[in-house]
């Protein structure tokens, strides 16, 4: 994991929602990896804190799942095929409703920021990183212009699951330019201010990525 926060930005919050943030990032940046052991003492010594926030932002992590108990402590959890199928479920649909309230919802400049962000994902990008962080850019302006503050909640508590999954599907060949493809369709459908075409070709967009996900991680 990284470095301490700096002292004083575990003020503006509990100690223990502090650190139950900074190991979500730590997930999110893929310096925990599933399977990774989280021990209270490693993890109070490197953030500067008692052994208490660490243990409460463990607890609320193993009540969403993210992380597991093993024979031997707590560990980032690992999911199986059924449970990436399952999450992958739930992001077709709370993608899909996205896009819907996107194309009801968003403003010509929040339509603007959707379009640059669709350009940029097919710019001059070759690294497998920095496809998924251009994509991960276009499906936020999405969801900016969705401009529904629950479901801003459920897509930050989805995403923090995804961090669960290793490497990104971007990796696999082909994959870059079919996801182009399938955000001309999405873009297309909120531009023309269809929401259910919009949902059926965001639901679409997710589908194919869970076929990338199955194919990268269980080697189908």
């Amino acid at each position: 994991m990284t470095s301490a926060p700096r002292p004083g930005t575990m003020r503006a919050e509990s100690l223990g929602s502090t650190v139950y943030r900074h190991l979500i990032d730590a997930l999110r940046r893929g310096d925990l990896v599933p399977g990774s052991r989280l021990r209270e003492e490693d993890v109070a010594a490197m953030l500067g804190v008692s052994r208490t926030p660490v243990r409460e932002a463990l607890t609320r992590l193993q009540a969403r799942g993210l992380v597991s108990a093993t024979p031997v402590g707590l560990a980032v959890a690992e999911l199986d095929r059924r449970q990436v199928r399952e999450l992958y479920a739930m992001r077709a649909v709370i993608e899909g409703a996205a896009a819907h309230f996107a194309a009801e919802n968003a403003a010509p400049a929040e339509i603007a920021a959707i379009q640059h962000a669709a350009e940029a994902f097919g710019g001059r990008i070759s690294d497998a990183g920095d496809f998924a962080r251009a994509n991960q850019l276009f499906h936020e302006a999405i969801y900016q212009a969705a401009h529904n503050a629950w479901l801003t909640r459920m897509l930050e508590d989805l995403n923090d699951s995804l961090a669960l999954l290793p490497r990104t599907t971007f990796l696999i060949p082909g994959r870059s330019e079919a996801a182009r493809l399938e955000h001309a369709a999405i873009l297309s459908a909120i531009e023309a201010r269809d929401p259910q075409g919009a949902e059926r070709a965001a639901r679409s967009h997710i589908d194919r990525a869970l076929e990338g996900r199955l194919k990268l991680q269980f080697s189908l």
